[in-house]
């Protein structure tokens, strides 16, 4: 994600939505820091990693319900049929591979109920770009809106006026400031990220001996699904391993994450491993690692294909919790479908978790992405010692 916004605040928020990005790192050699237990990582059962249901809240304290709510009877599959319903879409942007995934999810499953996809407007990370695109929506008098905010408290005022004109509303992955459900929106669906962050923190606490010390790489903005990302994990060491100590150093523009994360290291020589709030911030961690020789793991939320080499190789990066943006999109299209014909649907609806270590790597890409692994993913799994698989 790359916002090209008014502020740092802005522009830091908006990359939270999606943190499917590139990198490029190479091999560590040995550093100051303290060397990996040899059992990092192979000690971790994958059947037991991870939570086996949604444990986060949505933004108001709402329970999570599972996407299986909102699946249609044969009935309602034919009302929705019947309807020749339309639907829009707003994104913050659809140059990324986890809004493509969405936008795919949500298109495939509509246009399988008849639902005509009327558009996609793309905002660019711009939030006056995104108000206008609302707003045009609006004027072409869809049945239905399904979109991601640029910002929190900007577009609050336009997404108001969607159900004012009488047009159902569905959000993903956060909801603007003040709107109230159902009233004002039908649904909003997110990833678990409360328990993505406890995949993280399970899979670096055992490459951390007793006593050590770990370091968090934050997102330094009020974010919904980042906080509960480390919220995750730090409920979790709180919880299984009491014994780590934790640092925390907090960013609030992403393309300086590589200078702070370089100079947190830099400053805290006892830190053992970092957990990065998502893949790119841990991607850039681990360039400035590079930089210092440093060889300690890693461990982050979310997965693209890069992120997915370098889980692929053994190296630092050990691990993710990641999200499932296409079956996130399904659940999105459903939620909207349901609300078109009147069924009342939960304010949160929550995708579970995907724990990704180097042995399920190829396969967890294709449950996210819906297709085969590329070339280059596979030549890092099979020169990799041992083999991903």
């Amino acid at each position: 994600m790359r916002y090209v916004a008014r502020s740092q605040a802005m522009l830091a928020k908006a990359l939270l939505t999606t943190a499917l990005a590139a990198g490029s790192i190479i091999a560590f050699s040995a550093s100051s820091h303290a060397e990996v237990p040899a059992s990092c990582v192979k000690g971790v059962d994958l059947a037991t990693l991870g939570p086996t249901s949604i444990i986060g809240q949505g933004p108001h304290g709402e329970q999570a319900a599972s996407p299986d709510v909102l699946k249609l009877t044969d009935e309602e599959a034919a009302k929705v049929k019947a309807g020749h319903f339309k639907v829009g879409i707003s994104m913050q942007t659809v140059n990324l591979d986890w809004s493509q995934l969405q936008v795919a999810g949500i298109t495939d499953t509509l246009n399988k109920y008849g639902v005509t996809v009327t558009g996609v407007a793309s905002a660019e990370y711009q939030v006056d770009k995104q108000i206008a695109d609302i707003e045009n929506t609006i004027q072409q008098h869809p049945d239905g809106i399904i979109s991601i905010p640029v910002d929190f408290t900007a577009t609050a005022p336009t997404y108001k006026k969607v159900s004012q004109a009488g047009i159902k509303l569905v959000f993903m992955d956060s909801i603007p400031t003040g709107l109230q459900h159902p009233q004002e929106y039908a649904a909003m669906i997110s990833a678990d990220s409360q328990g993505n962050g406890q995949i993280a923190a399970q899979i670096l606490a055992s490459c951390i001996p007793q006593g050590g010390t770990i370091g968090l790489v934050n997102f330094g903005v009020d974010y919904f699904s980042t906080n509960e990302r480390t919220k995750g994990v730090r409920a979790w060491m709180g919880k299984n391993r009491p014994d780590i100590k934790m640092k925390q150093v907090d960013f609030t523009d992403p393309s300086k994450v590589s200078q702070i994360a370089g100079d947190f290291l830099t400053g805290n020589p006892d830190v053992q491993g970092v957990y990065a709030v998502w893949d790119q911030p841990a991607l850039d961690t681990l360039s400035s690692m590079r930089a210092q020789n440093i060889d300690i793991p890693v461990t982050t939320v979310d997965l693209g294909l890069q992120s997915a080499i370098e889980i692929a190789k053994g190296g630092p990066l050990k691990a993710t919790g990641s999200q499932r943006p296409y079956d996130q999109g399904v659940a999105e299209a459903m939620a909207m479908m349901n609300a078109l014909i009147g069924k009342e649907t939960p304010a949160w609806v929550g995708v579970q978790s995907l724990p990704v270590v180097q042995s399920n790597v190829l396969e967890s890409y294709k449950t996210v992405f819906k297709k085969d692994p590329p070339k280059e993913l596979m030549d890092a799994c099979n020169s990799a010692k041992p083999a991903c698989n």
